[in-house]
């Protein structure tokens, strides 16, 4: 490490939270773990057994119904259609890793449930980010139905406009900030939306992608469409939580 970087360290303004020795006390015999480990949940706001035991003993079983996400509903019944009519879906992520992620979850699963799906990351220097409207021009002309945004869209109130003109069918995945003049899009899956009923609003865009990759499998098992199997979400936990790391998304529940 050079002189540069260890200036840069020491100028560093440090807030060390103080340590409340009682709920440590609390946590730590509760839980039988450190004092320390104890500290850290609470430094994290967990100051509870049971949030606590969730947090250190994950279950799936525990994660939120995604059907509480606001247009949850709509956007799964819009997708099961392309199913069933085998029409085109393009899935169209950020350039970054929580955007592939998203859009590596969602494409997996679709092809896995026996959808016509591709996908398309814009080129980082010569488009920029989020949708843009020649891209969404040229997938139309290959056929698309139906584009998925994954990490984006929330801000893209004029392309989502233009996708419409063309007769696309837009949903958008996403996690940032809601501003006034949300986009016309089909459906709008983002538990920041003032709202949403989704409990959890610090989900990474991967995580909204795979809240709705499960919503889509538990429409499809009601419906009694897995017959011989149906796919195992839990294969694509390594890919949520690369990009929900990456992100730098709030670790404080037992949320993806």
């Amino acid at each position: 490490m050079g002189n540069r970087q260890i200036s840069k360290i020491r100028n560093k303004r440090w807030t060390i939270h103080p340590p409340d020795n009682a709920l440590q006390d609390f946590l730590a015999h509760g839980l039988k773990i450190s004092p320390i480990t104890a500290q850290l949940l609470i430094n994290r706001g967990i100051v509870d057994i049971d949030n606590a035991s969730c947090f250190l003993s994950p279950n799936l079983k525990n994660l939120h119904n995604p059907f509480l996400m606001k247009d949850m509903d709509k956007a799964v019944d819009r997708i099961i259609t392309a199913l069933q009519k085998k029409e085109d879906i393009v899935i169209y992520g950020d350039y970054d890793v929580d955007g592939t992620t998203a859009t590596s979850v969602l494409y997996l699963f679709l092809k896995e449930v026996g959808a016509n799906v591709s996908y398309y990351i814009p080129e980082r220097l010569k488009e920029g980010y989020g949708l843009n409207k020649p891209a969404l021009e040229n997938l139309y002309k290959n056929g698309a139905n139906i584009i998925i945004t994954t990490d984006c869209g929330i801000s893209s109130y004029d392309e989502v406009s233009f996708a419409n003109s063309l007769g696309l069918d837009v949903i958008v995945t996403d996690h940032h900030e809601v501003t006034s003049k949300t986009p016309p899009a089909f459906a709008i899956l983002n538990p920041k939306q003032a709202d949403c009923r989704f409990p959890f609003k610090e989900l990474a865009g991967v995580g909204v992608a795979f809240n709705l990759a499960m919503a889509i499998r538990s429409r499809l098992r009601d419906s009694g469409c897995f017959t011989n199997g149906e796919p195992n979400l839990k294969n694509y936990l390594d890919i949520v939580a690369l990009g929900t790391i990456a992100d730098m998304v709030p670790l404080i529940s037992l949320d993806i």
